[in-house]
């Protein structure tokens, strides 16, 4: 994990143009909007909001976990949220920043590991999605997050988060080669999958466009990275989510919306924070 998105920080969002980060960011907001407590700003209203602004910021505070290059994090800040975002990759968030002034939002981000990140306050609503989750391997790394998750969440907040199945790795991309050539930069991507550990290790070969001191705009300069990932199960991710003492509150099969099958890819799921006592300004 600490290895990856280096070099493929610069070409990452060209070869992510395909995913619709509109539409993960409505179900996002709906999950916020039928389970959560944070609110966009447009969107406050009452005394509440006025009696302790410091615990309505708080309440009203969405942090996005392992954002990479905050598309997703400034859709929301577009929305009215008070975003904040998360990431272990420094040129992740060199993109994310450069993103955030040009869109002439305030986002605030950190450059943390997802196990270990720390904040001054509390949060209403934690996000992660994409693959993010699925770079944590190991079972207590797993609890880990969550339990951190745990620390920082505004009583009864939740943490909206998704990841890639165990069928996904398993049945579905295990052991084969994806390619895809674009004018600027390409990509080889060789996946192994291993049984035993669930988990799948894929080689990145880029070829970026390097159009050089010369002027030269021909040249593509070669880069490698070995990026590892661990297919879960559902049943698995209710275990750390109870073992972090967490309430489970729903899922769904994220590209479908509907309910989780045994093809499901990707599971979208809603925890929240169940034994903080909420303060009386905000109840």
């Amino acid at each position: 994990m600490y290895e990856s998105y280096r070099s493929f920080a610069s070409v990452y969002d060209e070869f992510m143009d395909g995913t619709d980060y509109q539409e993960t960011a409505d179900k996002i907001q709906d999950m916020i909007t039928r389970f959560g407590l944070s609110k966009p700003s447009q969107k406050r209203t009452g005394a509440s909001e006025a009696r302790d602004v410091l615990l309505a910021a708080e309440k009203n505070l969405v942090v996005d976990i392992a954002c990479g290059t905050g598309k997703l994090t400034e859709i929301l800040a577009g929305r009215g949220y008070d975003v904040m975002g998360i990431d272990l990759s420094e040129e992740m968030l060199s993109i994310a920043l450069n993103r955030r002034d040009k869109l002439g939002h305030k986002t605030l981000y950190l450059c943390q590991d997802m196990r270990e990140f720390e904040l001054y306050g509390t949060a209403g609503t934690f996000v992660s999605v994409g693959d993010s989750v699925n770079y944590l391997t190991s079972d207590a790394d797993m609890v880990k997050l969550f339990k951190r998750i745990n620390t920082f969440l505004f009583p009864r907040g939740i943490f909206v988060f998704d990841f890639k199945t165990l069928y996904l790795y398993r049945d579905v991309i295990g052991d084969r080669t994806i390619a895809e050539d674009r004018d600027d930069c390409s990509f080889i991507w060789d996946n192994w999958f291993d049984p035993k550990t669930n988990i799948n290790e894929y080689d990145l070969s880029l070829f970026i466009r390097d159009a050089g001191s010369d002027g030269e705009d021909n040249v593509f300069r070669k880069f490698r990275e070995v990026h590892e990932q661990r297919g879960y199960t559902l049943e698995e991710m209710k275990h750390y989510v109870k073992e972090a003492d967490l309430e489970w509150v729903t899922e769904m099969d994220s590209d479908t919306m509907g309910p989780v099958t045994a093809k499901s890819e990707r599971i979208l799921c809603v925890v929240r924070e169940k034994n903080k006592k909420l303060p009386p300004a905000v109840q």
